[in-house]
């Protein structure tokens, strides 16, 4: 029986071969979305390590912050690039997840972020959750929580108004893009508490500013930020 669920699963692999999300080649048996030569040599950028990081720099003198992080460097025709498309808008939410235990292992090692209580994705405008049918950011912070032993909570903080997109806009015209966008539905639910937000990519900050303003005005509430990856 083993030996034919073997030659079985070898027919199903050169049909429907399981490929690398990152590289696009061909994954071996126990294997799962990511080849181990991606595994162990995607860009990562140790920010867990480096507490004055440049991502963690982009927020000093804005917005208090116990501490900074992003898994990996995200370049143009890169690996990390090809991953969050898949993981964006080719139906694979699954990379969120996968990407968040390996950064959950990573902050696991550090004091700061062993003491996260809640973690809240970056929400997403109803409308274009609709369309995606979930929020790459929500399995990220699910893949976290599974290592850092914290709580998902995906209805406290949401998006009141849809904007345009990011892409091609300037430092201060994504800053202002995001200005009274955000707020919070039960503050007295986060007091006291401290709080990781997190999501895919960070390139000027100005989304995820925008959102900790508005927790940070929360009594007593901690916030960390942590995100998939960082624009080089």
């Amino acid at each position: 029986m083993n030996l034919q669920n073997t030659y079985l699963g070898n027919f199903i692999n050169l049909l429907f071969p399981r490929l690398c999300q990152a590289c696009n080649g061909s994954l071996l048996g126990s294997e799962h979305l990511l080849c181990t030569s991606c595994l162990f040599n995607l860009p990562y950028t140790d920010f867990h390590l480096q507490p004055d990081n440049a991502v963690a720099r982009q927020f000093w003198g804005k917005v208090d912050l116990q501490g900074v992080y992003a898994l990996l460097y995200f370049e143009k025709g890169g690996k990390v690039q090809h991953l969050m498309h898949q993981l964006k808008y080719k139906n694979m939410p699954a990379i969120g997840n996968r990407l968040g235990t390996i950064a959950g292992e990573q902050l696991l090692q550090t004091q700061t972020f062993s003491s996260i209580d809640a973690i809240i994705p970056v929400p997403l405008h109803k409308s274009r959750m609709r369309e995606r049918g979930y929020n790459q950011s929500a399995h990220f912070a699910e893949g976290l929580a599974q290592k850092l032993n914290a709580s998902v909570v995906e209805r406290q903080l949401v998006r009141g108004v849809k904007t345009s997109t990011q892409t091609r806009k300037n430092r201060f015209e994504r800053f202002a893009n995001m200005q009274q966008v955000f707020m919070v539905t039960n503050p007295e639910a986060l007091q006291e508490k401290h709080v990781l937000l997190v999501d895919d990519i960070v390139t000027t900050g100005s989304t995820l500013e925008a959102c900790a303003q508005e927790l940070l005005k929360i009594p007593g509430l901690k916030l960390s930020i942590a995100a998939i990856a960082y624009t080089v």
